[in-house]
């Protein structure tokens, strides 16, 4: 006789299977993934506790976990990434959105006026561009990225989240940005920032994201040199640059970004204590409408 499988059981045999493979948050993970599969949330795993679990849904489940069991990640499988309270759609043609950007979310509206202009380079999935285009609803947004199938997601993610002034444009860094598209009050970026050489070395789950987003050159600062190169004479007087970076950068982007004709410079630590958040500000008055 078949065994019958309830939600319960499910979740408690992956938590341990996927603990065996080496699975980042194994219980977690099960149960998003299990939610998934039946098509509800994590809570009514557990309200349905012991209800049995038809065979086309353990079908499905079964598949999930042997995906993720092979380093796909889980955002992926289910399709979005939860990031400054919005769902985004996420695939593998775009970088899955950390919790650590969140704080560049947090620093970009903290000085972004209410009817100002903000230019997101290296957009990705549209996380940060999305996110001040809604907490900015009056702010006119511009997101570009080198990638045209990334700025598909974008487009899908403003369209879905309701962030009709976010304007998209396909090109490398500043070739993206038309000479009239400025002056901006913040521009902001989570560019590609590993070094090379520790690609291989990163977890099976992130080098199955696209490595255009990832690969930053030998020390890991082609593109955040080119940014912080051309801020300048895109940003309004008081305007700031906030770049996410390597950890290995905290000494060098200061010095790029004074070098550069920034007024100031720092880096500012995420919530594990790393290095991550170079901020730094125009000389001038910032517009405080």
């Amino acid at each position: 006789m078949a065994e019958t499988w309830t939600p319960l059981k499910l979740v408690a045999w992956t938590q341990e299977f996927f603990a065996r493979k080496g699975v980042d948050a194994p219980r977690l993970t099960a149960e998003l993934l299990l939610g998934h599969a039946l098509s509800c949330e994590r809570i009514r795993l557990y309200l349905d506790f012991d209800k049995p679990i038809g065979e086309p849904e353990l079908a499905a489940f079964r598949e999930l976990v042997r995906r993720r069991a092979g380093g796909e990640p889980t955002a992926y499988l289910l399709g979005r990434r939860e990031f400054y309270g919005h769902p985004f759609l996420v695939d593998a043609r775009v970088l899955v959105p950390r919790p650590e950007t969140e704080l560049l979310v947090e620093a970009a509206l903290a000085v972004l006026p209410e009817a100002g202009a903000a230019l997101d380079l290296c957009t990705g999935s549209g996380a940060i561009a999305v996110s001040l285009a809604l907490g900015r609803p009056g702010a006119r947004i511009l997101a570009t990225d080198v990638s045209p199938d990334a700025l598909a997601v974008a487009r899908e993610n403003a369209a879905r989240l309701g962030a009709a002034r976010v304007t998209f444009a396909e090109g490398d860094l500043w070739a993206a940005v038309s000479a009239d598209a400025g002056p901006f009050d913040v521009i902001a970026s989570n560019p590609p920032y590993v070094p090379t050489p520790e690609l291989a070395g990163l977890s099976r789950e992130v080098q199955r994201e696209p490595r255009l987003a990832l690969d930053g050159g030998q020390d890991g600062l082609d593109l955040v040199r080119r940014i912080v190169a051309g801020a300048p004479g895109r940003l309004a007087p008081g305007g700031t640059l906030l770049v996410e970076l390597h950890e290995s950068h905290a000494g060098e982007l200061p010095r790029l970004c004074l070098a550069a004709g920034f007024a100031e410079a720092e880096v500012r630590r995420d919530l594990a204590g790393l290095p991550r958040l170079g901020v730094a500000h125009m000389a001038g008055a910032r517009d405080p409408s």
